[in-house]
């Protein structure tokens, strides 16, 4: 099953996430198909609003950026209903892109060390200290299942000048070279 990514300006990126439970038809598949479509699409993570839906579900593996952030080595991860809570240390900016808003690359704030709780593919409860840019993936993603997308931790002059960029995404007319689903029909 080849899944494409929701792009900005679909209603389903903003809507509300219902948190997984066991009895969730095809989880495994569902799991396995997101993971392919993060890959095919060169992402570090995926969460399911992306895909079209709306359940807590998220699936990341940093290792192809392990070279430059080594905190990433051996980080594939499935993530369901998971929480964060934010610990120590001075928000971070670093630039971040997102498979639902190609083409566009912004600095962002974040604290770089966090507190997950989630549980895994098996419904088994999980909870870890993530530092560094391995931190910066998780709420990336997890953000998503609030319904927000990196641009909105961005000031509104920012917004302002990639105000064309977003209008060619939600229109349809920015390409990318893996399977989409835009908000409104490409002219």
């Amino acid at each position: 099953m080849k899944l494409p990514v929701y792009l900005y300006g679909h209603p389903v990126l903003r809507a509300e996430n219902a948190p997984l439970t066991p009895d969730y038809p095809e989880l495994k598949g569902l799991i396995s198909a997101m993971f392919d479509a993060m890959y095919v699409s060169e992402g570090v993570g995926l969460a399911a609003p992306q895909i079209g839906k709306n359940i807590r579900l998220v699936v990341i593996d940093g290792s192809p950026v392990a070279d430059i952030y080594p905190e990433c080595a051996d980080s594939k991860m499935v993530l369901i209903n998971p929480e964060i809570t934010i610990l120590d240390g001075e928000p971070v900016s670093r630039p971040e892109g997102c498979l639902s808003l190609p083409g566009i690359n912004e600095n962002v704030k974040r604290t770089e060390h966090i507190m997950l709780r989630w549980l895994d593919e098996d419904f088994n409860s999980h909870e870890k200290e993530i530092s560094g840019f391995l931190a910066r993936i998780v709420q990336h993603e997890c953000d998503h299942l609030e319904g927000k997308v990196f641009i909105d931790h961005i000031s509104p002059i920012r917004k302002q000048l990639i105000k064309a960029k977003l209008n060619n995404i939600v229109t349809g007319r920015t390409r990318v070279d893996y399977p989409v689903r835009y908000a409104r029909k490409p002219r």
